[in-house]
């Protein structure tokens, strides 16, 4: 056995607010899928949003991409921290600005405690960037233990959105 596993669905979420977010989220759709482990199912459109929490600063451009893979989500994390560190993510800040930061929200049904890749997402249920992106791609999508993403967007108030249909992810 070559240590692959069951294919899987998972969902990540991009997002950037330094330098030229666009080819951030760009460059992390061709790293991310520059290997065969990791096949692309679909990506949303983006959306510039408000920062939630952390310190001031500058508007985010988001999307969400949903895959398929075998490669545990140990592997996979390994994988999104190589491409954002790529293309020049520094960790100083909890929430602070980034060149890049691509979450692993959902590993199919999956759920883990582990300090290192929560699944789901910890805090995904209350982010609208992470679930107006997805609810565009998956109108059925849910988050386990939380309920459907689009009943989970209805709820959230205050978070600043707008969709940029100007912009467009390609793989």
């Amino acid at each position: 056995m070559n240590g692959l596993t069951v294919l899987r669905r998972v969902v990540l979420s991009l997002g950037s607010n330094v330098g030229d977010r666009m080819a951030a989220l760009q460059g992390a759709v061709d790293g991310l899928f520059d290997a065969p482990e990791l096949e692309p199912v679909s990506l949303s459109p983006i959306y510039e949003t408000a920062p939630v929490g952390g310190p001031d600063q500058g508007p985010f451009l988001n999307a969400v991409v949903t895959a398929d893979t075998r490669i545990p989500p140990d592997v996979l994390l390994e994988r999104t921290q190589s491409v954002e560190e790529a293309l020049g993510r520094v960790r100083e800040v909890r929430w602070g600005p980034r060149t890049l930061d691509v979450d692993i929200i959902a590993v199919d049904r999956e759920r883990s405690d582990d300090p290192r890749l929560t699944l789901p997402h910890p805090r995904a249920h209350e982010r609208a960037f992470v679930l107006r992106p997805w609810a565009d791609i998956d109108p059925d999508a849910e988050i386990v233990g939380r309920g459907p993403v689009r009943d989970l967007l209805a709820g959230i108030e205050g978070q600043e959105l707008h969709r940029r249909d100007d912009l467009l992810l390609q793989v």
